[in-house]
């Protein structure tokens, strides 16, 4: 199915996402976060799947023109989703995440890690695109730069992209 998003969060908002699959069978392809401005919310732009046995994909998703004001969690891919650490811990996500892409993408983050891959080790992200994205840290006060962090995910980035994703 296609999924077009264009508009505003704010505060307390949980941001755009897809995800929270945990049946037997799931699937997405494509989607897209279009022009959209997020303002103090928790997350931005989130893919989630729980860390549990499954079947399916989220593929072909495009978030471009989006604009973070003082975001909590700007990128997010959890695949190790767990809430509360029960019923999943220690198991693999079986939903494939791939050709994911974030372009012009921009703002401020409350935490320091401003992008964050967490991808399955038995399922890896693959084809991940990064294209002039530029994201700043915000809290602290001390100049500190926001940073990325990945795990089991694969991808290119182009353009002017901070912070620097070091795909694994």
């Amino acid at each position: 199915s296609s999924v077009w998003l264009v508009g505003r969060a704010t505060a307390s908002a949980s941001g755009a996402w897809v995800g929270s699959f945990r049946s037997p069978v799931s699937r997405t392809s494509p989607s897209r976060e279009s022009t959209s401005h997020f303002t103090e919310t928790t997350n931005g732009l989130r893919i989630k799947t729980w860390a549990r046995r499954s079947l399916g994909f989220v593929r072909n998703v495009l978030f471009h023109h989006v604009v973070f004001d003082g975001v909590k969690n700007p990128i997010l891919i959890d695949q190790n989703y767990c809430p509360g650490r029960r019923n999943c811990p220690r198991q693999a996500s079986g939903i494939k995440v791939s050709d994911i892409r974030y372009k012009s993408i921009g703002g401020t983050s409350q935490s320091k890690v401003a992008v964050r891959f967490e991808c399955s080790k038995a399922n890896p992200c693959a084809g991940i695109t990064m294209h002039d994205v530029k994201l700043t840290y915000v809290g602290g006060g001390r100049g500190e730069e926001a940073m990325a962090t990945c795990a089991n995910a694969r991808g290119t980035s182009s353009g002017f992209v901070t912070p620097v994703v070091r795909y694994s």
